[in-house]
């Protein structure tokens, strides 16, 4: 089962259309059948997968590997001490929702972060094909990568924030798949806690974007200063991937 999975193109901008078919978004890709792998291979003609997990979380939960399809691991969040957006990271915080902010913060300005969203956009510029991005739930470094190419596609916040809230009702047979398999692992406590860990909050990415203009003053500055991309990289990229 593929879980959290969209494609975010076909959406309307005030430049044009967003092509559909080339930007799909999910979550880990570690319990697929026969029929997902021909979804994704034949359906959605996946040419390559970026992986924004971490090598433990690779390690103990690995893609499976389909033949013709590439997998690039970024790990996002490497130059951290504590990575609260994978499953462990999320079961040893109390205050979620704190937690979760900082997560946001580091997704934004941490170096390894920085290097990751580099390499991911360069590549997209480079070479236009079918591709899927993903992490652990598919919901924050996810999440980040898919507003960063929504806004550079010229969409509202508005339309943004709707796409990034879809994961809530998305996720839901798999986060209560989590629940139940701790159940009776963890206190009453923590299993709320978690509850709150597996969603995302408006206020989360409200959050990136307060952290993004603070740090950088904005969009252009971050693509230019902080990735390092090319300073015509909006227009280059409006001109590959968005339909008059």
């Amino acid at each position: 089962m593929i879980t959290n999975f969209r494609d975010i193109g076909d959406i309307t901008t005030q430049l044009g259309k967003l092509e559909s078919g080339l930007f799909f978004r999910s979550g880990e890709l570690t319990e697929l059948n026969e029929s997902d792998i021909n979804f994704l291979k034949n359906k959605c003609g996946i040419k390559k997968v970026y992986d924004f997990r971490s090598a433990d979380e690779i390690k103990k939960n690995p893609d499976l590997k389909i033949n013709g399809i590439e997998i690039s691991n970024i790990d996002i969040l490497a130059s951290i001490t504590a990575n609260g957006a994978s499953l462990e990271g999320m079961l040893s915080n109390s205050d979620i929702h704190k937690s979760m902010l900082e997560t946001y913060t580091e997704i934004v300005t941490s170096q390894s972060a920085l290097n990751g969203y580099s390499k991911f956009l360069t590549e997209v510029l480079q070479t236009k094909q079918p591709i899927l991005f993903h992490c652990f739930a598919g919901k924050d470094r996810t999440g980040f990568a898919a507003a960063l190419i929504l806004k550079i596609s010229g969409a509202s916040d508005e339309q943004i924030m709707k796409d990034y809230l879809k994961t809530n009702e998305s996720r839901k047979i798999a986060n209560q798949s989590i629940l139940n398999s701790l159940d009776g692992k963890l206190s009453a406590s923590q299993i709320d806690d978690l509850k709150v860990a597996l969603v995302v909050d408006s206020s989360y990415l409200e959050h990136a974007k307060e952290i993004l203009i603070k740090q950088f003053g904005s969009l252009d500055n971050y693509l230019t200063s902080g990735l390092k991309l090319q300073d015509d990289y909006i227009e280059q990229f409006q001109k590959i991937y968005i339909q008059k």
